[in-house]
Parts: structure tokens; C-alpha cells; sequence
């Protein structure tokens, strides 16, 4: 199993989306953990340049978790959580490069 390691923001997109919601991320963050190469690779769309980096979707894309697979150390670093709206999570993601 790999290490799951959280920026330091993610406790605040937690707090944007609801309880239900939540318990499902939860749920994918221990399926991440379980098989890193669940999430679909990211690359550089509308100028926000995250190669290197997947996405995975929770309650039927209405939120997404952005992560980095870190094979050296067998770890995965999930740096942000929250809705597609207006490109919303892969701008935090973006931002806490």
C-alpha cells in the first residue's frame, strides 16, 4: 500500500464540499492508496500545466482528486480536492505547485 501524504489546504476542500460527499472521498483516497494508476493522467490544458500528475472522480464527477504518484518512495501526494466548475480544482492544484 502506498503512503498517502495531503497538502496542507486540502482540510479546507474538505470543508467545501458536504458530509456525503466527503465520506465518498474517503473512500477513493483508500482506493488510490490500494492502485495509484486508478487515476487518469493530467497534462497542460487551459494554460495550468499539470503533467505528472492524475485525477481521479468522485459521485459521478461531481468532485475531483488531483494526485502525484512518487514511485521512488511509494507515496502518493494529493494536492487538491474540490468541483470542476469553472476549472475550480485544477486552479488550487495549479496554485500549490
Amino acid at each position: 500500500m502506498y503512503e498517502l501524504t495531503i497538502h496542507p489546504e486540502i482540510e479546507e476542500d474538505l470543508r467545501e464540499i458536504d458530509h456525503s460527499l466527503r465520506i465518498q472521498v474517503f473512500k477513493k483516497l483508500k482506493q488510490i492508496q490500494q492502485s495509484p494508476q486508478l487515476g487518469l493522467p493530467l497534462g497542460n490544458k487551459y494554460n495550468m500545466d499539470l503533467t505528472g500528475f492524475r485525477k481521479v472522480y468522485v459521485a459521478k464527477k461531481k468532485v475531483r482528486i488531483v494526485y502525484e504518484i512518487l514511485g521512488d518512495i511509494l507515496s502518493i501526494y494529493v494536492i487538491a480536492i474540490g468541483k470542476r466548475d469553472d476549472m475550480e480544482v485544477y486552479k488550487k492544484a495549479v496554485s500549490r505547485l
